[in-house]
């Protein structure tokens, strides 16, 4: 009977190093789009790509600006603030995934990091310190409203370019996200105290 062949193992040569302090070119720039078979012209998936990371952009900083309200906030409504801030916060990280989602299937880069985002926001950046509440809701408000700007644009334009799929993104999920917590936070500021004396003087 003829012996069978023993297998061994390949030498590895010491591979399972880490190979560290590696880099590469790039093989997508920012601003670039390929052509996707998703139905939609190259010049339809650029134009969504520029307004989807200009929205985002500002989305990840309104994210970022709820929770450094959340961890900042102090007074006699800290208690609901630091819990309405934290939760905006989760509800924009969710539509920040959502967009970034939608410009890497149009074939597009989505803007990442954050002085890349810094540079493109069109929203105010606070100064580093602590803030008065009413100061924290006045840029949550001003902030919302530059967001839902831009989205109405992007909704016309979308629905023009028959790009269904982002115009739903924007007007099914950022939209409504944003005016449902713009609400929230501008009832805070209406003038109004916190205990009302009803009682009549007596005669």
């Amino acid at each position: 009977m003829k012996a069978m062949k023993k297998e061994t193992s390949p030498k590895l040569n010491g591979d399972a190093i880490p190979h560290l302090s590696r880099r590469s070119e790039q093989f997508q720039a920012f601003g670039t789009v390929v052509e996707m078979p998703n139905g939609l012209s190259k010049d339809v998936c650029k134009s969504s790509v520029t307004s989807l990371n200009a929205l985002l952009a500002d989305t990840i900083t309104m994210r970022d600006l709820y929770k450094k309200h959340h961890w900042q906030v102090a007074g006699p409504t800290f208690y609901q603030l630091h819990l309405m801030f934290d939760k905006h916060a989760e509800a924009q990280s969710e539509l920040v995934d959502a967009i970034a989602e939608r410009i890497q299937l149009l074939g597009g880069v989505s803007v990442a990091m954050a002085p890349d985002v810094a540079a493109m926001t069109r929203i105010e950046t606070p100064p580093s310190g602590r803030e008065p509440v009413e100061i924290q809701l006045s840029r949550l408000v001003e902030a919302h409203e530059i967001i839902l700007k831009a989205a109405h644009q992007a909704a016309k334009a979308t629905s023009e370019n028959d790009d269904h799929g982002t115009n739903d993104l924007v007007v099914s999920k950022l939209i409504p996200v944003n005016e449902f917590q713009l609400w929230f936070i501008s009832q805070h500021l209406v003038d109004t105290p916190l205990v009302a004396n009803t009682r009549r003087p007596v005669a």
